[in-house]
């Protein structure tokens, strides 16, 4: 796996790509519904390519360069971040409405690409305290575009939680394209159905 900063770049300008999903709902080409069902059917290709690449081999020389470019060490033995970055846009908007989704997948393809630029790179059990702190600001904005203060802040919390701390149980990596966009779409819905005034 090539570990160099062009690699990583590549890696966040592949990340920061996704937003082409939830824009398309924004503007108005495709329904919410229908985002969702093309969420799923690119998901689904792309669990395909996981199950050749981990069960068959790729023997294609283009796909192998660009699995060894775009994906980490770690992630060798294991389902790719792009398959669990696709299957939690999937899964998010087809379990939540878009004022609780959106923002949750637009932290994943916004927030976590800034907040590996300014980390290291490495896998770290958590994260420093600055790219946190950037992390919850860029979160915040972006949940703050679709719902009040309250539930923005436990989005925010939630993403940057789920983007700071990388959990092993079982030897397996919880990577974060799979844990963002669910918690943070959990802690908007949770905080959206607060009590008013709280």
């Amino acid at each position: 796996m090539a570990g160099d900063a062009t690699d990583e770049l590549a890696r966040r300008l592949v990340h920061v790509s996704g937003a082409v999903f939830p824009l398309s709902y924004l503007l108005g080409v495709m329904s919410w519904r229908e985002l969702g069902w093309v969420l799923v059917a690119v998901a689904t290709a792309a669990f395909c390519l996981e199950a050749l690449r981990l069960y068959v081999g790729l023997d294609w020389a283009i796909l192998q360069r660009l699995f060894d470019r775009l994906t980490r060490a770690y992630e060798q033995d294991n389902l790719a971040g792009y398959f669990l970055y696709l299957f939690s846009m999937a899964l998010v908007a087809l379990l939540f409405d878009p004022r609780s989704a959106l923002p949750g997948i637009l932290m994943l393809a916004i927030a976590d690409p800034v907040s590996g630029l300014l980390g290291s790179g490495e896998l770290r059990a958590a994260k420093q305290g600055f790219v946190l702190l950037v992390t919850f600001g860029v979160s915040l904005l972006i949940a703050l575009s679709f719902v009040s203060l309250v539930p923005a802040v436990l989005g925010a919390l939630a993403a940057t939680l789920a983007d700071g701390v990388k959990p092993a149980p079982w030897g397996y990596v919880l990577d974060d394209n799979l844990t963002i966009p669910i918690a943070a779409a959990l802690a908007i819905e949770a905080g959206l159905r607060l009590p008013v005034g709280v």
